[in-house]
């Protein structure tokens, strides 16, 4: 009755209770060790060797982090080895069974639930939308396949550009052209096409013309490339005449080299549809290849160069219709409901402007070659073009969504977020484990959000039924965007990745300035024709715009920007000036904004039409 209590110390440890003492002791000393080791490499090392993804860099941050992770797993191990000994008991396992079978069932439900509760939120919003006219599928953007004979885009010219793009991966060209790629015309149009008009490394010596900078293309500088064999690559070789001649017959003369190619296709032209064989039927529309639009660029660059030539020398029929040539391959891919292909269409028409504004500066043009340039005009419309990417974009975006809710693929996660040094890989990680595990329905709550975010604040910045385009309201979707993707929560985490895409350059202020500067230059380049054909008639240029329509030009385009007339003043010069109010929404008085380097800086300033001075 009156012993004394026993020590612990005396007490027999033995069974589970030795081992997780050793298990401690053993932990305690490796850490020890750890902790000695790391000591004396980083004693001797100037930058230390674990410095794990941007965490600490010093020994005692270190140290620091070794010891959390050392008592983390202490605490697992004991919690561990707690569970396991109070599984042991058999009416403690039934209860452990029961309060999983109710957990599974939670999570069940939660699932369930969030699966049809975004389901059925997509299916109102769509619902609700479509009776408005909206559509968020891909059949109704995509173009409807054409009869190959009748398609310009099936020429062997084109078939030859996509042969010579994956000369290294022909498999790739097949699944464009089958085994056309292979045939003897297009291996004769592979050798002739103009896959560089200047050397890359060379760029910097050929001065261009700028049309809204006023600025005409100098000839003799590409006279002087071409006639020097030194700068030229000699599987590239340009004929040369042994005497220089002038400066736009030493050009014509060495892109000659590429007549044959522009002559079949001009032939090709003619045809009544155009339509390449983009792959719209794969799953991911991210992995729609465009591998075209570089080849129609460089066509409309070669186009621009030899038509610059031709009106200096004095040929302005074949400058006619290498423009027209040029307008044509605008339209080629207006049917492609993608903003890149319409980015490519502007930059285009903006090229071929330059021969249409030197042709006028110069007055090399007769009234029946403006009338048809004027009517060429006249067929574009950017904005109603805008329309169309952003409804593109509603009928992509959906499919995307399905595709990633099905296949959960994370590389895109890992694409975009591995190459940003300020998001910690852990987090990646977190946001990757939600997207492989998350229910379905977040899908459906992602892309409701963004066609909402896109109906709301995209298509509002412009209006092509009035011709207007709305700077404050492109700014104020920028600034929508910037909040919608501000934080991250499981009905954005993927939209935030489709609204990213248009940040930068493709942010709605930037996209949407895009198009209206596009359909701005084509406006004043159609007033410059008429005005033109007023001082072809009457031997000077009006008082005002108002003598041209119905005349000389159907309607007066008005300016996109505010829905005004266009300014327009003459010059003591006997020129004009002619331009609208520009992105600023301001009138500078006709003044064009620099950047710091000197190019024009269509954010700021007027967007202007003026010829160099005499």
């Amino acid at each position: 009755m009156n012993e004394e209590p026993k020590s612990i110390w005396k007490k027999s440890w033995k069974g589970p209770r030795a081992f997780l003492l050793w298990l401690l002791i053993v932990s305690f000393a490796a850490l020890l060790a750890a902790v000695a080791i790391a000591a004396i490499m980083f004693a001797s090392t100037p930058t230390p060797l674990f410095a794990w993804h941007g965490g600490f860099r010093n020994f005692a941050g270190w140290t620091l982090e070794v010891m959390v992770g050392f008592f983390i797993a202490v605490a697992i191990m004991f919690v561990f080895y707690k569970t396991v000994r109070w599984l042991c008991c058999w009416r403690n396992f039934k209860r452990f069974l029961f309060g999983l079978a109710c957990f599974v069932t939670l999570i069940a439900l939660f699932y369930a639930e969030e699966d049809w509760r975004g389901w059925h939120a997509w299916s109102q919003f769509k619902h609700a939308w479509k009776a408005k006219g909206e559509r968020f599928d891909m059949a109704s953007v995509v173009p409807s396949p054409v009869p190959d004979d009748q398609n310009f885009a099936m020429s062997p010219v084109w078939v030859a550009e996509e042969k010579y793009l994956f000369q290294k991966n022909p498999e790739k060209a097949q699944a464009w052209y089958g085994d056309r790629i292979f045939s003897e015309e297009v291996s004769n149009i592979f050798l002739q096409l103009p896959v560089e008009v200047m050397r890359s490394d060379d760029w910097s010596l050929k001065i261009e013309g700028n049309w809204d900078a006023g600025k005409k293309t100098d000839l003799k500088t590409w006279q002087a490339y071409y006639r020097n064999p030194a700068k030229i690559d000699s599987a590239r070789e340009f004929p040369i005449a042994p005497q220089p001649q002038s400066p736009a017959a030493d050009v014509l003369l060495a892109l000659s080299k590429y007549d044959p190619v522009i002559e079949k296709l001009r032939a090709d032209s003619a045809l009544p549809y155009s339509r390449f064989p983009l792959e719209y039927n794969k799953d991911d529309p991210d992995a729609i290849l465009l591998p075209h639009l570089a080849a129609v660029k460089r066509y409309a660059q070669v186009l621009q160069l030899r038509a610059i030539a031709e009106l200096e020398n004095g040929q302005s029929d074949e400058a006619l219709a290498d423009v027209k040539l040029m307008l044509r391959l605008t339209d080629s891919i207006r049917t492609e409901p993608d903003l890149i292909a319409h980015f490519v269409r502007i930059a285009i028409v903006n090229i071929t402007l330059q021969p249409i504004y030197e042709g006028l500066a110069e007055h090399r043009w007769s009234d029946a070659q403006l009338i048809a340039l004027d009517a060429e005009l006249a067929k574009l419309d950017f904005q109603a073009d805008h329309e169309f990417c952003q409804r593109g974009e509603l009928g992509f975006s959906p499919k995307e969504s399905e595709y990633r809710r099905r296949t959960r693929d994370p590389e895109f996660f890992y694409y975009n977020e591995f190459g940003n040094n300020q998001i910690h890989p852990l987090d990646v990680e977190l946001a990757v484990f939600m997207y492989r595990h998350c229910p379905s329905g977040w899908f459906y709550q992602n892309q409701l959000r963004y066609c909402r975010f896109a109906i709301q604040n995209f298509l509002p910045a412009m209006d092509a039924s009035r011709q207007l385009a709305f700077p404050a309201s492109a700014s104020r979707a920028n600034a929508a965007l910037q909040k919608e993707v501000a934080h991250s929560n499981p009905y954005n985490f993927l939209e935030r990745k489709i609204v990213l895409r248009f940040n930068g350059e493709l942010s709605p202020d930037r996209l949407v300035e895009k198009f209206a500067y596009g359909q701005e230059s084509v406006d004043m380049a159609r007033v410059a024709c008429a005005l033109e054909r007023y001082r072809l008639a009457h031997g000077e240029y009006p008082e005002s715009l108002d003598a041209l329509a119905p005349q000389f030009i159907a309607k007066l385009p008005h300016d996109i920007i505010n829905g005004q007339p266009l300014h327009y003043r003459r010059t003591s010069d006997g020129q004009f000036v002619l331009y609208s109010v520009g992105w600023n929404e301001t009138d500078d008085g006709g003044v064009v904004g620099l950047k710091e380097n000197g190019s024009i800086d269509i954010n700021t300033g007027d967007w202007v039409w003026r010829y160099p001075s005499k």
